[in-house]
């Protein structure tokens, strides 16, 4: 997998054979047929383990009621984080190749990448709906958050397991940071009925300051 993403991106899809990567791995071309029957079933590979593992993976953290939004969204952050700086030369490549990629599989990338986002989305709107996290706009935020992830497939140097779990850490932690809540005052309520009380208790404040 890794000789084909450096082929890949040397040469691009169209332009790399199965031979070439059977000579680049060292095997002959009906060896390479053990793993991979065709071109196309290589690129489905990449394709699944970049678009449609990390999706399945984010909606097993999403369906967690009993974990709070917040968790769950440093969760979805740090998988992301850890997957593009583990193999940042495969997401490199599958973003600068989306248009050569064969109908079928870009179809399939793209209904995967609408999978991610979903699932970002849907837990920052809970996450808002519950006044766990800021007022923010769930779409907006989830892309900010996602490509703050999938960045770091341009400047990490993958150094080992250890390295990778420490940056996929810190960036799991600007992620929730970005959208937390910062008020910790007790109100009653969700949402907008906890805005309210809120609201309330800063309309009491003033009225106090104001009078004295």
């Amino acid at each position: 997998m890794e000789e084909a993403t450096r082929l890949f991106a040397d040469r691009g899809f169209a332009g790399t054979s199965l031979q070439d990567i059977a000579e680049a791995t060292g095997l002959t071309r009906p060896a390479l047929y053990h793993y991979f029957g065709s071109k196309d079933d290589l690129l489905f590979r990449l394709v699944s383990e970049l678009a449609e593992g990390p999706a399945e993976q984010l909606e097993q953290i999403l369906t967690k009621p009993e974990t709070p939004a917040s968790e769950r969204l440093r969760e979805m952050a740090f998988a992301v984080a850890f997957q593009q700086a583990s193999h940042p030369a495969r997401f490199r490549l599958m973003v600068r190749s989306e248009n050569e990629l064969p109908e079928n599989l870009s179809t399939t990338y793209a209904q995967a990448r609408r999978r991610v986002l979903h699932a970002f989305s849907s837990v920052i709107d809970e996450g808002v709906r519950t006044g766990e996290l800021r007022p923010v706009d769930p779409r907006t935020s989830a892309l900010g958050i996602i490509g703050l992830c999938n960045w770091v497939a341009w400047w990490h140097h993958p150094e080992g397991e250890r390295a990778e779990t420490a940056v996929a850490e810190g960036l799991a932690e600007m992620a929730v940071a970005s959208v937390m809540a910062q008020d910790n005052r007790p109100a009653e309520g969700d949402g907008a009925a906890r805005a309210l009380q809120l609201l309330k208790q800063d309309l009491a404040m003033l009225e106090r300051a104001l009078t004295e």
